[in-house]
């Protein structure tokens, strides 16, 4: 396993879009904090967003988890590069020349995920226990670690979507194309979303049980927008007589859904170079 992973590591580290990519990903994740400490002049008054409760205990981990989801395309960019750079290099077939098999080259690439998928979980909890420690109304032990589960859902939510960008990257060899089908496929999603919520089950939540089963929308349920949940939104909305009823939990179900993604994209992935003529 640590052979395959250090030739993984090898590639990357004379990759130096892939370098950029990463640590620019890293740095955002960062920049939460320096967005905490900026106070935004508002008439008389300095607002600060730290002051508004989004780095309290737990609901920063809900936060957080939340906002560096949405950067993951960074690194989605590096993993489907990852393997078009296989095919336009040809190290692909090299490596099979050197003895390595299809399965461990398979192998080798979804060790590097679950790696991007760690190292970015570790860093994600250390800079959400800083912010919280620094800004938190609420520093009791037991708040401080209640709602982990958003860390392990973002963790979840990474490998699965990672895993998809590197069936992708098998798929369609070329990053630009395979970014494109991706792009392409959340559309369909959506599309047969709204299909299915707006004309076929009017009225009804069927169509939120069926799309909840499609690769994206799995994905995105696992860690829902956090927003709604502040208490000026909430204030808010009853204000407006429109209370929102929102189920921010996260589910052992929605989990294993995105489990079983995972799994089936490395299947795929497998089956797809097994059978290709390389």
């Amino acid at each position: 396993m640590l052979r395959l992973l250090n030739i993984e590591f090898l590639k990357l580290r004379y990759s130096r879009s892939s370098k950029i990519l990463i640590l620019t990903y890293f740095i955002l994740i960062t920049f939460i904090a320096l967005i905490a400490s900026i106070e935004f002049p508002i008439g008389n008054m300095n607002f600060r967003l730290a002051d508004q409760g989004i780095f309290n205990f737990p609901f920063i981990w809900h936060f957080n988890s939340f906002i560096a989801a949405t950067l993951k395309l960074f690194l989605a960019i590096v993993i489907v590069s990852m393997m078009s750079n296989e095919y336009s290099n040809r190290t692909l077939k090299q490596n099979l020349i050197d003895g390595l098999s299809k399965k461990e080259f398979i192998l080798s690439k979804f060790i590097t995920v679950m790696v991007f998928s760690i190292v970015s979980t570790i860093f994600l909890f250390v800079v959400s226990l800083i912010l919280g420690l620094s800004f938190s109304d609420y520093n009791e032990f037991s708040i401080i670690f209640s709602d982990l589960e958003y860390i392990l859902a973002y963790f979840v939510k990474l490998t699965g979507f990672f895993a998809f960008c590197l069936f992708l990257g098998i798929l369609v060899k070329r990053s630009a194309f395979a970014l494109g089908f991706l792009f392409i496929w959340w559309i369909v999603e959506t599309i047969l979303y709204a299909i299915l919520k707006w004309r076929i089950f009017k009225g009804s939540d069927i169509a939120d049980k069926i799309v909840q089963f499609l690769p994206l929308e799995s994905m995105s349920n696992l860690v829902k927008e956090p927003f709604s949940r502040l208490n000026a939104v909430q204030t808010a909305a009853n204000q407006l007589g429109s209370a929102f009823e929102k189920d921010y939990t996260i589910h052992w179900y929605q989990i294993l859904i995105v489990i079983v993604w995972t799994v089936l994209f490395v299947y795929f992935s497998y089956a797809l170079l097994k059978k290709r003529d390389l």
